[in-house]
């Protein structure tokens, strides 16, 4: 049975609840997680990259030297592969990467990494995870308090631009909401900072 520890903001221990075993006490299914990564590094791909081949590269149009008798091997163009200038063998065209995941492994990827953080005791749930004023120093505290030394992903309920812009000035921190988190996101911060109210969210929408 999976459980997590609630703090107040001001790194106070509040309580100890339970998570619901549906979305943090399952097995981690590594590779759906490995998938899903690499679907999400996939379609970033721009795909622009390109070179010429020997058929698109100018020039080359006399043969270099005579077929036989110079000692040399046969060259019929300047713009063959071996030669500087020469075009690109199986030279890279601009494409698409992106390819499609269905919907049952996409929620099994960010299921089970819930189960992965929660497993780790990477996940800290933060109660009225809220401020009054655009303030980095405020979201500062908050992780020194909660002995956060390393990479963090807040995840609010709802977009809260208070806490992005509070927080976007904190090298190694970024924030999230219940509708966009991803596998991807939660795997590369090591720490998973959920607004008590985003936790509930999760639970009923991944349960």
């Amino acid at each position: 049975m999976a459980t997590a520890k609630v703090y107040k903001m001001s790194g106070e221990f509040v309580e100890e609840i339970t998570l619901n075993d549906n979305v943090f006490g399952i097995e981690p299914n590594t590779a759906a997680i490995h998938t899903v990564v690499v679907n999400t590094l996939a379609n970033k791909r721009q795909g622009t990259q390109s070179a010429l081949t020997k058929s698109e590269v100018s020039g080359g149009g006399k043969k270099p030297l005579r077929q036989k008798g110079t000692g040399n091997a046969r060259q019929g163009s300047t713009r063959s592969a071996q030669w500087i200038h020469g075009g690109i063998i199986f030279a890279p065209k601009p494409r698409s990467y992106r390819f499609t995941l269905n919907k049952k492994l996409r929620r099994l990827a960010m299921v089970s990494t819930f189960a992965a953080k929660a497993q780790d005791n990477e996940i800290i749930v933060v109660e009225d995870l809220k401020l009054d004023e655009i303030k980095t120093k405020k979201i500062a505290t908050m992780l020194k308090a909660l002995n956060v030394e390393s990479t963090a992903l807040i995840v609010t309920k709802d977009a809260d631009e208070k806490i992005v812009k509070s927080a976007n000035n904190i090298y190694g921190v970024n924030t999230a909401f219940v509708g966009s988190i991803n596998v991807y996101d939660m795997m590369r911060h090591e720490k998973l900072i959920l607004a008590k109210d985003a936790l509930e969210k999760i639970s009923e929408v991944y349960a």
